[in-house]
C-alpha cells in the first residue's frame, strides 16, 4: 500500500492504465488506418532544414501562421528531388501522416515536394544558374573567341531532328568548304546528358574540329531540361575547343547557353556564327588586298624618291669632285695630326729633360766631380761609416779620373759629436 497525501492508493487501482508507450502506438496506428491521413498535400513554408549528407535523407519542419509540422524526405524520394529544399521556400508537400512512437509526436513522411507558385524545374534551373555563377563559370574573361574560317565544324544533336537538317543547310549555304562533323546524341530525356557529355569529350580527346555546336530545336523546358544538366555544363565550360550552345528558340534560355563561349537563340543562327559568309568572306579579303596593294603602292613611291634624291647627290653625278673633297680633308686632318704630334713631342722632351736634372743631381758621380771621392768594399758595397771595414781590408777608391785599388793599414776613428 502507498500513502500519497494520507490516502492509501492500490497498486490496481486503474487496471486499465496504459503506458506511454502503448498510448503512443494507439495513436499511430489511428493515424496510419485514417484513409485521409494516408494520402495528404500539405501546404506550408520550410524551416530547420538539414541535408543529411551520409545518409541522404532530408529532415525539415513545415510551419504556417498558427502552427508547425515536423517533416521527413528519405533517400529514395529525396534522390528524385529536380531541387534542393531551403529554409523559407514555401512549398506543397505529398505523403503520409504518421506518428513517432518514442517522441509522441506526428509527422509526415514525403514523397514528393512542389515550390508553391513555380515549377521544381525552375527552382532547380535558379538554384544551379547561382551556383554556377558563383563560380565564375559564366564570365566573359573566360570565354574563347570562335575561329574566323573553320574547317571542321562538329554538331552534337539528334540525327533525326530538325536542327541538323537547318544547319547543315545553313553551312552549305554560307561556307560549303567547311566539313560537318556529328557526333549522334539524344537531346532529351535521362539517357540524353551522358551521351551528349560523350560527344563534348570525343571533340575535345580528338582535337578534330575547330568549332563546336551542341544544341537541340526548341520545346518546353521538360525537353530542354537535359542541357541544364550540371554534369554536361562543368563540361562545356571546361572545353578547350569553342563551343557554341544552340538549344531551344529564341527565348529559351539553358544552363548550357550560360557556359558556353557563345550563345546562339536557335540552331540556324549557331551555324551563322560557326561558318562565315562566302561572299562576305570574299569581299574582306579582297578588301585586305586592296589595302595591302596600296600599302605596296606608298611603299614603292617612297623608295623611288629617296633613290631619285639620291641620284641627284653631287657624290652620284660627280663623283670624282666628292672623292677630291675627300682628298682634301684628310690631308687638313693629317696635317692637324702631325703639328698635334710635335707639340706632344716637344712637351715630352720637356719633362724628360726636368726628370734628367733630378737624376743627374743624385747621381754619385756628379758628387765626385765636386772633389768628393767614393770608396766601395771587395764586394761592391759602399763604404757608409768607418765601421764598415776593418784592417786589412781591400777597398777600393774611386774619384775624378779613375778609382784605386787600396789595402787598409791603419784606422783611426774621430768623434763626430
Amino acid at each position: 500500500m502507498n500513502n500519497i497525501d494520507g490516502m492509501n492508493i492500490s497498486p490496481d487501482r486503474f487496471p486499465g492504465a496504459l503506458t506511454v508507450t502503448q498510448l503512443n502506438e494507439y495513436v499511430k496506428r489511428i493515424i496510419e488506418t485514417t484513409p485521409q491521413l494516408t494520402d495528404v498535400y500539405v501546404k506550408g513554408e520550410i524551416s530547420n532544414f538539414k541535408n543529411h549528407y551520409s545518409t541522404g535523407h532530408f529532415y525539415f519542419t513545415l510551419k504556417d501562421e498558427g502552427g508547425q509540422l515536423r517533416a521527413v524526405m528519405f533517400k529514395s524520394s529525396a534522390s528524385k528531388m529536380k531541387f534542393i529544399p531551403e529554409d523559407g521556400m514555401k512549398v506543397t508537400a505529398h505523403g503520409r501522416i504518421s506518428a513517432f512512437v518514442r517522441d509522441g509526436t506526428y509527422q509526415i513522411y514525403c514523397d514528393s515536394m512542389e515550390p508553391d507558385g513555380v515549377g521544381a524545374l525552375y527552382v532547380a534551373f535558379e538554384q544551379l544558374k547561382k551556383k554556377l555563377e558563383y563560380e565564375g563559370l559564366f564570365d566573359q574573361s573566360r570565354k574563347k573567341p570562335l575561329p574566323k574560317i573553320p574547317r571542321r565544324v562538329g554538331i552534337i544533336t539528334s540525327a533525326t531532328g530538325a536542327a541538323i537538317r537547318d544547319m547543315i543547310n545553313v553551312c552549305g549555304r554560307r561556307f560549303p568548304y567547311a566539313k560537318l562533323v556529328l557526333y549522334p546524341s539524344l537531346v532529351q530525356g535521362p539517357d540524353a546528358p551522358p551521351q551528349l557529355i560523350a560527344g563534348m569529350n570525343y571533340f575535345n580527346a580528338t582535337k578534330s574540329v575547330d568549332v563546336i555546336i551542341i544544341g537541340r530545336g526548341g520545346g518546353s523546358i521538360e525537353d530542354l531540361w537535359a542541357f541544364n544538366d550540371e554534369g554536361l555544363a562543368r563540361v562545356v565550360a571546361s572545353s578547350q575547343i569553342p563551343v557554341i550552345s544552340a538549344v531551344g528558340h529564341e527565348t529559351d534560355f539553358t544552363i548550357c547557353d550560360f557556359v558556353a563561349d557563345k550563345r546562339a537563340p536557335t540552331p540556324s543562327a549557331a551555324a551563322e556564327l560557326a561558318v562565315p559568309e562566302t561572299n562576305e568572306l570574299k569581299r574582306k579579303i579582297s578588301n585586305i588586298i586592296t589595302r595591302e596593294a596600296d600599302v605596296i603602292s606608298m611603299m614603292l613611291r617612297q623608295h623611288r624618291e629617296k633613290l631619285s634624291s639620291l641620284s641627284k647627290n653631287r657624290a652620284m653625278t660627280n663623283p670624282m669632285n666628292f672623292i677630291d673633297d675627300r682628298r682634301m680633308s684628310t690631308d687638313l686632318l693629317y696635317d692637324r695630326l702631325v703639328r698635334a704630334e710635335s707639340r706632344v713631342i716637344e712637351m715630352k722632351k720637356a719633362d724628360m729633360g726636368k726628370e734628367a736634372g733630378k737624376l743627374n743631381a743624385l747621381n754619385p758621380l756628379s758628387v765626385i766631380s765636386r772633389g768628393y771621392s767614393a770608396v766601395y768594399k771587395d764586394d761592391g758595397s759602399l763604404v757608409k761609416k768607418i765601421d764598415d771595414v776593418a784592417v786589412g781590408d781591400k777597398i777600393e777608391f774611386k774619384t775624378i779620373g779613375g778609382e784605386a785599388l787600396c789595402t787598409v793599414e791603419e784606422i783611426k776613428k774621430t768623434d763626430m759629436n
